[in-house]
């Protein structure tokens, strides 16, 4: 398959995608923290989903900005919706999810985008993957089955929470980063399960 990862600078997925011997590209605003392992475009993505036709893609997995989206932030949402960023967050969104690619999934943390669009298909954790962290991820779905967990971890409390079940990561200049690094084993299951 022909597979293009929107808005991914870390490279887990494509590099994921490309191990299972597919053609994938990563494509973000940020040059890719992984260039010697795969192929990365530094540029905006809808250029590339304007000249679909020449690029032919099969599947496209998307990580759209959840700045102006995710409910995390809601209390700047009147201040976003008056100077339109809110807006141009859910113009971009909604320009991934009508892309004329076959199969789509687009992740994002919860928001709004389930009430100005529709709800997601599915609701994923990290710890249903491998990982000993909480971060409840909506993934919507186009011509895709939803994930089934691969080795999920029980427990009262993962390691990225704080006693009152709050993201534990202190405010930083990186924390938006580091907080949009997808995990690897959602990578590998997507790869393995969208293949």
């Amino acid at each position: 398959m022909r597979v293009l990862i929107a808005c991914e600078y870390s490279g887990k997925v494509r590099d994921a995608f490309a191990k299972k011997g597919h053609f994938a590209m990563s494509c973000d605003l940020l040059p890719s923290d992984n260039p010697k392992h795969g192929v990365h475009h530094i540029g905006d993505v809808l250029a590339i989903l304007s000249d679909y036709r020449t690029n032919g893609w099969d599947l496209m997995i998307a990580f759209p900005p959840c700045t102006h989206l995710a409910v995390s932030g809601a209390r700047w949402f009147p201040e976003k919706r008056a100077d339109g960023r809110q807006q141009q967050g859910i113009d971009f969104f909604m320009s991934l999810a009508n892309a004329e690619i076959p199969k789509i999934a687009i992740e994002n943390p919860v928001g709004i985008m389930s009430t100005k669009w529709r709800k997601p298909n599915q609701i994923i954790q990290p710890y249903e993957f491998g990982h000993d962290a909480s971060k409840k991820t909506c993934l919507w779905l186009k011509n895709l089955p939803e994930l089934i967990p691969t080795d999920i971890i029980t427990k009262d409390r993962y390691a990225n929470q704080t006693p009152s079940g709050q993201n534990k990561l202190g405010p930083s200049a990186d924390r938006w980063k580091l907080r949009s690094e997808t995990y690897q084993g959602i990578a590998d299951a997507m790869a393995t399960q969208w293949n």
